[in-house]
C-alpha cells in the first residue's frame, strides 16, 4: 500500500479545493487547505503542493515554492498548453488540467510525490518545440516585449504588471523560451518577424 502523503491544496474556489481534498483524503493522504501557500512549505521540506494558477499572486507563489528545496508542485491550469508551458518553466514538477477527473488528480499527485513529472501529451509536444511556433503570447506578454524594446526596465515592468521583480525575470525567461529565443533582443526581433510587434530599426536594443 502506498505511503500516505502530506499535501497542501491551494485554490481560490472553496468548492474545487474541498473536492480535491476529499479525493486525496479518501485515498488515505493527509491534506491541508491553507490561505498562505508560502508559510506551509517552510516548515515542511517534503511538502507537495497542489496549486491552482489562476492569479498573478499564484504565479508568484509558484516561483517562490520552486526555489524551496524538496518542495514539489502540481500546477493546476485551465485547458490549453500556454499556461502549462509557463508553469513547467516557472518550476512546477507536474501539470494537471483543472477539468481532470478525480482519478487523474490522484494519480498525478501520487506519481509526483514519488519522483515523476506528469504532463499532458499536448504540453509535452509544446515543451519539446513541436508546436512552439504556433503559440502566440498573450496581449499582455507582447506588451511586455514592446515596453522592454522601448527602454522600460524589468523593475519598472514588474511594478506595472503587479509581479515581484524576481517573478518577472522568470516570466520573461519563459516568454523568451516560448519564442525560441534566449535574450530580450532576440525575442523582440522574433515577435516582429512573426508580425506580432511593429518593426523598427534599433527598437529592440537594451
Amino acid at each position: 500500500m502506498p505511503v500516505a502523503l502530506h499535501v497542501v491544496v491551494v485554490d481560490p474556489l472553496p468548492l474545487y479545493g474541498i473536492g480535491a481534498a476529499t479525493v486525496l483524503s479518501a485515498a488515505g493522504h493527509r491534506v491541508d487547505r491553507v490561505a498562505d501557500a508560502l508559510a506551509w512549505p517552510r516548515t515542511n521540506e517534503r511538502a507537495l503542493v497542489l496549486l491552482t494558477l489562476s492569479s498573478r499572486y499564484a504565479w508568484d507563489v509558484l516561483g517562490e515554492l520552486s526555489g524551496a528545496g524538496g518542495c514539489k508542485v502540481v500546477a493546476v491550469v485551465d485547458e490549453g498548453t500556454h499556461a502549462g508551458v509557463r508553469a513547467v518553466r516557472a518550476g512546477a514538477t507536474s501539470v494537471l488540467a483543472r477539468t481532470a477527473e478525480p482519478e487523474v488528480l490522484l494519480r498525478t499527485v501520487e506519481a509526483t510525490a514519488y519522483g515523476q513529472s506528469v504532463l499532458p501529451t499536448g504540453l509535452l509536444a509544446a515543451l519539446t518545440g513541436a508546436s512552439a511556433d504556433a503559440v502566440r503570447p498573450s496581449a499582455e506578454r507582447l506588451s511586455w516585449l514592446r515596453q522592454l524594446s522601448n527602454g522600460t526596465t524589468v523593475a519598472d515592468l514588474a511594478r506595472q504588471a503587479g509581479y515581484s521583480e524576481r517573478a518577472m525575470f522568470r516570466l520573461l525567461k519563459a516568454l523568451y523560451t516560448d519564442l525560441g529565443t534566449r535574450t530580450r533582443m532576440q525575442a523582440v526581433m522574433r515577435a516582429q518577424e512573426l508580425g506580432w510587434l511593429p518593426g523598427g530599426n534599433g527598437s529592440s536594443a537594451g
